[in-house]
C-alpha cells in the first residue's frame, strides 16, 4: 500500500463514483426528448398528461444525477494536479485541449439550456421547451463524446509528437478518432441506453409495486423495457467489435481477461477460474477448448499472445479476469429479462400490473442498477487493463505519480469513501422517496400560466 497503489485507489474510488451519473444521464435526457415528443403528438388526448407526468418525475431524477456528476467530476478532474502531475506535465498539451473542448462545446451547452428544461415549461412556449431539452440531451452526448476520445486516445495512442519529453499534438483528427474510440464510444452510449432503461423500468415497476404508480408510470416502464431489449443485443455486437479492436492494439489486456498465460493456438475458454499469477496458471478452470480463438479471432486454430510474452508489461490479472466476468455475467441476466418483459408486453400488449405479474415486477425492481454494477465493472476491465501504463505503451503509471507520503493519501481516500458512501446512499433514497410520491405536473408546471409572457410564443 504505497502512495502509487493508493493514488490508483484514490483515484479508482472518483471515477468510480463519478461514472455512475453520466451511464444514466447519456441516455436518461433522450427519454426525456422521447417523452416530450410524445406529449406532444398526444395533445388533446388523455395520454397527454401521462407523458407530462413522466416527463416531471424524470426531469427531477435527471437533474439531481446531473448535479451529482458535475461536483464529482471536478473533484476527480483536481486529481490531475493533486495525485498524478507527471501526467499533465507529459500530455497536458494533448489533454488540456480535450477538456477544454468538452467544457466549451458540451459542458456550456448543458449548463445553458438546462435551467430552461428545468425551470422554464411555464415560462416558455412548447417549442423553446422542446428545443432546450434536446440542447441538453446533445451536450451530454457531446460530452461523452470528447472524454472518450481522450480516454481512448490514452488506451491507443497516436497522431503525436514528442518535443523535450513532452506528447504534442501533430494531428488532431488522428487523435480525436484514435483507433479504439468508435468501438468504445458505441460501446459507452448502448452501456448508457442499457443503465437508463433498467433505471426507468426498476422504478417504475418499484412504484407498480407500491402502489404509488400513475399514468406516466405504465408509460415510461413500456418506454424503458422497449429501450433495453433493443440495446442489449446491439450491446453484445458493439462488445465483440470492441474485443476484436482490443485484441489488435492491447493484446496483454485480452491475455489477462481470458487468463491466457502462455501463447497457443486454439486457446480455451476459460468461462471460470481462480487466476493464479504466482504459478502462471488459472485453478479450478472450466474451460471451453478452442472458444477464445474462435471468439477472438473468428477463427478456431487462431494464434493468441499469453502473458509471458509481456514481462512486466502486462495488467493484474485477477481484477481484469473477474471484472470482465461480471460484465459479461450481468449482460446476459439483462438479456434475460429485458427480452421476457418485451415479450410480456407484446403478448399483454398493457403496461398494468395486469401485464406483469408480480414476480416480474420484482425481478425488474432489482434490476434497477444493474446498470451500474456492469458499468463499474466494464471501466474496471478498462482502466486496471491498460496498466502498468497511463498512456498506453508510452509512460507508465509509476513514473507519473505525486511524490506524497503514503498516510497523507490514505487520509483523502478515506475521506472520499466517506463521501461517496453517503452521497449514494442519500442519492438512492431520494431516489425511492421520488417514486414513492411522485407529484403532478399541474401543480407545479402550469400549461398557460396568466402572469408570465413566454419567451418564443403562447405557452
Amino acid at each position: 500500500m504505497d502512495t502509487l497503489m493508493l493514488s490508483r485507489m484514490q483515484f479508482g474510488a472518483n471515477i468510480a463514483f463519478h461514472i455512475l451519473f453520466p451511464s444514466i444521464n447519456i441516455a436518461l435526457c433522450w427519454f426525456l426528448v422521447y417523452f416530450r415528443l410524445r406529449h406532444r403528438a398526444a395533445r388533446g388526448t388523455a395520454a397527454a398528461q401521462h407523458w407530462e407526468e413522466a416527463y416531471y418525475l424524470w426531469t427531477k431524477i435527471f437533474a439531481l444525477s446531473f448535479a451529482l456528476g458535475v461536483v464529482s467530476g471536478i473533484t476527480m478532474s483536481f486529481q490531475f494536479g493533486t495525485n498524478w502531475p507527471g501526467y499533465m506535465e507529459k500530455v497536458g498539451n494533448i489533454a488540456g485541449p480535450l477538456l477544454g473542448y468538452e467544457v466549451l462545446t458540451a459542458f456550456f451547452l448543458e449548463a445553458t439550456f438546462l435551467g430552461i428544461m428545468l425551470f422554464g415549461r411555464a415560462r416558455v412556449s412548447d417549442q423553446v421547451h422542446m428545443v432546450a431539452t434536446l440542447m441538453v440531451a446533445g451536450g451530454t452526448t457531446l460530452s461523452a463524446f470528447w472524454i472518450l476520445s481522450l480516454n481512448s486516445w490514452m488506451q491507443t495512442p497516436v497522431g503525436y509528437t514528442v518535443i523535450n519529453g513532452q506528447y504534442h499534438a501533430q494531428d488532431w483528427l488522428a487523435i480525436i478518432f484514435n483507433p479504439s474510440f468508435p468501438y468504445r464510444l458505441a460501446h459507452k452510449l448502448l452501456a448508457s441506453t442499457l443503465t437508463a432503461s433498467f433505471l426507468v423500468a426498476g422504478l417504475s415497476a418499484w412504484q407498480l409495486l407500491r402502489g404509488t404508480s400513475n399514468g406516466g408510470t405504465h408509460l415510461a416502464l413500456r418506454a424503458a423495457v422497449a429501450a433495453a431489449a433493443v440495446a442489449i443485443p446491439l450491446q453484445i455486437f458493439a462488445g465483440d467489435a470492441h474485443g476484436l479492436n482490443t485484441l489488435r492494439h492491447q493484446p496483454a489486456k485480452i491475455a489477462a481477461i481470458e487468463g491466457i498465460w502462455h501463447t497457443e493456438k486454439g486457446a480455451p475458454l476459460t468461462l471460470f477460474g481462480w487466476p493464479n499469477e504466482k504459478e502462471g496458471r488459472t485453478d479450478f478452470a472450466i474451460q471451453v477448448p478452442k472458444l477464445a480463438s474462435l471468439i477472438l479471432a473468428h477463427d478456431m486454430d487462431a494464434e493468441l499472445k499469453g502473458l509471458d510474452e509481456f514481462p512486466n508489461a502486462h495488467p493484474p490479472v485477477a481484477p481484469v479476469f473477474w471484472a470482465f466476468r461480471i460484465m459479461v455475467g450481468m449482460g446476459m441476466l439483462m438479456l434475460l429479462v429485458a427480452w421476457s418483459s418485451a415479450w410480456t408486453l407484446w403478448r399483454t400488449r398493457s403496461a398494468a400490473q395486469a401485464g406483469f405479474n408480480t414476480w416480474q415486477l420484482r425481478l425488474l425492481a432489482a434490476m434497477t442498477f444493474s446498470g451500474w454494477v456492469a458499468t463499474v465493472a466494464g471501466w474496471c476491465v478498462t482502466e486496471i487493463g491498460r496498466q502498468p501504463f497511463l498512456v498506453y505503451g508510452l509512460l507508465r503509471t509509476a513514473d507519473l505519480v505525486a511524490d506524497h507520503p503514503p498516510g497523507m493519501v490514505l487520509g483523502t481516500l478515506l475521506a472520499y469513501l466517506a463521501v461517496y458512501v453517503l452521497l449514494l446512499s442519500a442519492y438512492v433514497r431520494v431516489l425511492m422517496y421520488m417514486a414513492q410520491h411522485p407529484a403532478m405536473p399541474t401543480a407545479h408546471t402550469p400549461q398557460s400560466p396568466k402572469a408570465a409572457t413566454p419567451i418564443g410564443g403562447p405557452a
